[in-house]
């Protein structure tokens, strides 16, 4: 399956006020695509909205919680009515809460799901009623920890792992009825967005991420490459990959991982705003945050991924000049011993 070209496409972005989301719609407009953004923070989303068609795009926004299943149907309906509809939906809102299952509240707990789990359910099934009719892509965020369990993320994990299993059934669905839907699983190593900023804290450290950090460019570009050529699921960051890896490898020994874990999610200076963006939008319009460690430009591994194609042909690219230096070098070798041996017997 293979749809539009960006250009020519209307694509819709939840969490588009801050991180990935706020990426994902610059680069977005930068190649030629109509924007639908959707978040909280209504007032972040106009001027983002405004920068984009001062530079030539088009974009417009609409203020939402993705909790709440009329807000989700609201920006669909805003998109027809603007665009006449749209080809690609991508489900970003997300936040997380750090601190022991066992301290957090009852509503924090909900609320998190709420918008991490429901969220993405709200708009995945939204979006897909309105493209079973002209076909497009559905394009979930969701995270190495859809594989990985985070201690002190907890709840985090938990939301991530059933948007797997959500996007999972959503994707055979859809194939099982035929329709020219394509379903992505986008899965990013940690990354260096303000998500620890607007976190719910309960740590008495500010938190942090766990390294390898990559650069939310590099979400945003997978995102915008499945949009136009599907695949099933996508990690951002090898040093993910390899975590997944490893666990499934030897997942006791991961489990003993655990007080390394801990401790790699803590800062030095004591919490910031511990209330976070939670419950009230607050703190958006960034798309990095200020980790304290070196980001990563790039992943070689997933531009490998997007791109299998060409990385195996410049394998084998690379593989044949070798081999063909080589002989080269053999066939020089042997000459030289051939005229050496007819000087010794002259």
């Amino acid at each position: 399956m293979q749809h539009k070209p960006l250009s020519e496409q209307v694509i819709v972005i939840t969490g588009a006020s801050s991180g990935i989301g706020l990426a994902t719609a610059r680069m977005a407009a930068r190649r030629g695509a109509r924007l639908v953004l959707a978040a909280r923070s209504g007032d972040v989303l106009a001027r983002v909205a405004h920068d984009i068609q001062a530079a030539g795009g088009r974009a417009i926004h609409v203020t939402a919680d993705v909790g709440r299943r009329e807000d989700v149907r609201a920006i669909a309906d805003k998109a027809i009515a603007a665009f006449g509809g749209f080809d690609t939906w991508v489900n970003v809102a997300g936040l997380t809460v750090y601190g022991p299952l066992r301290e957090i509240t009852y509503e924090d707990h909900e609320r998190l799901i709420q918008t991490n789990l429901w969220g993405t359910i709200h708009g995945s099934l939204t979006a897909a009623e309105h493209l079973r009719k002209r076909g497009g892509a559905v394009i979930n965020v969701g995270s190495v920890a859809s594989d990985l369990a985070f201690p002190f993320q907890g709840l985090y994990a938990t939301s991530k792992h059933a948007v797997k299993g959500f996007t999972d059934t959503l994707r055979m669905e859809l194939i099982a009825e035929g329709a020219p839907v394509s379903v992505t699983l986008v899965k990013p190593a940690s990354i260096d967005t303000p998500l620890p900023q607007r976190a719910r804290n309960y740590m008495d450290r500010e938190p942090s991420l766990p390294p390898p950090i990559y650069r939310p460019e590099e979400v945003a570009n997978a995102i915008l490459h499945t949009a136009v050529h599907p695949q099933r699921d996508i990690f951002v960051g090898g040093g993910g990959k390899l975590f997944v890896m490893g666990k499934e490898f030897a997942p006791g020994a991961y489990d003993e991982l655990a007080p390394a874990i801990i401790a790699l999610q803590k800062r030095a200076e004591p919490p910031r705003e511990p209330e976070g963006a939670l419950h009230t939008p607050r703190n958006a319009g960034q798309v990095r945050g200020d980790p304290p460690i070196y980001v990563m430009r790039t992943s070689a591994y997933t531009r490998a991924t997007l791109h299998p194609l060409a990385t195996a042909l410049g394998f084998v690219g690379i593989v044949a000049a070798a081999a063909f230096t080589m002989g080269r070098n053999t066939r020089e070798r042997r000459r030289d011993e051939e005229r050496l041996a007819a000087a010794r017997m002259q």
